[in-house]
């Protein structure tokens, strides 16, 4: 079963038993949407989910249209059923809102090249995803290409030294105390220039 436009559309019935409402859902944005609120980056949805980095980035672009098998494994690694995949999220501002991260009761998530401790990791619906990351990678070889998504990206250095790589400007050395703000869309990544793991706070946008 192949989907024929990953902008599919999805009908909506009214509790009430009312006619239906046709609401538009595009299949990418969700995807993207769920995996984000998990604060998964593409490569870790697509180890979980069982699929490439290549086709997980295909789908959320809107470049492909998945198998059924896809989608199964994508809700599969999403713990969700097929149908929550076409099931837009509801729309409500949620106010007062607050989380509360202790120094060391985030949620760990490790790569190669970071290690992440994400905060207000169980705050869904955020519009920004922050989190403590320990510098591993010493080269910039040790990265699999540039890293790259949508949004605008923060970076404040807490210990170390570190040197920012980026797409389109010089490489630049930042010490504890430095930031940097840059458009998360153009090619980054870091290393770190001390003996221990450097460690910097990251801050996401994710609108």
């Amino acid at each position: 079963m192949v989907l024929t436009d990953p902008k599919s559309m999805i009908r909506v019935a009214r509790e009430a038993g009312e006619e239906a409402h046709v609401e538009p859902l595009d299949l990418g944005e969700r995807v993207r949407e769920l995996r984000r609120s998990r604060g998964w980056t593409l490569e870790e949805a697509a180890v979980r989910a069982g699929l490439a980095r290549s086709t997980l980035s295909k789908i959320e672009n809107g470049q492909m249209s998945p198998t059924y098998d896809a989608l199964k494994k994508l809700a599969g690694g999403l713990a969700i059923s097929v149908p929550q995949l076409f099931t837009p999220p509801l729309r409500q501002q949620v106010m007062g809102r607050m989380a509360v991260t202790k120094a060391g009761e985030g949620q760990s998530q490790a790569t190669v090249t970071y290690e992440h401790e994400l905060l207000a990791a169980h705050l869904t619906k955020k519009q920004m995803l922050p989190y403590r990351a320990t510098i591993r990678a010493r080269e910039l070889e040790e990265f699999d290409g540039w890293v790259r998504h949508d949004g605008e990206e923060f970076l404040y250095v807490l210990t170390g030294v570190i040197r920012l790589y980026t797409e389109f400007y010089e490489p630049v050395e930042l010490r504890r105390g430095d930031s940097a703000y840059y458009d998360a869309a153009m090619g980054h990544n870091v290393i770190s220039l001390s003996d221990e793991d450097a460690t910097i706070l990251w801050v996401t946008s994710l609108v």
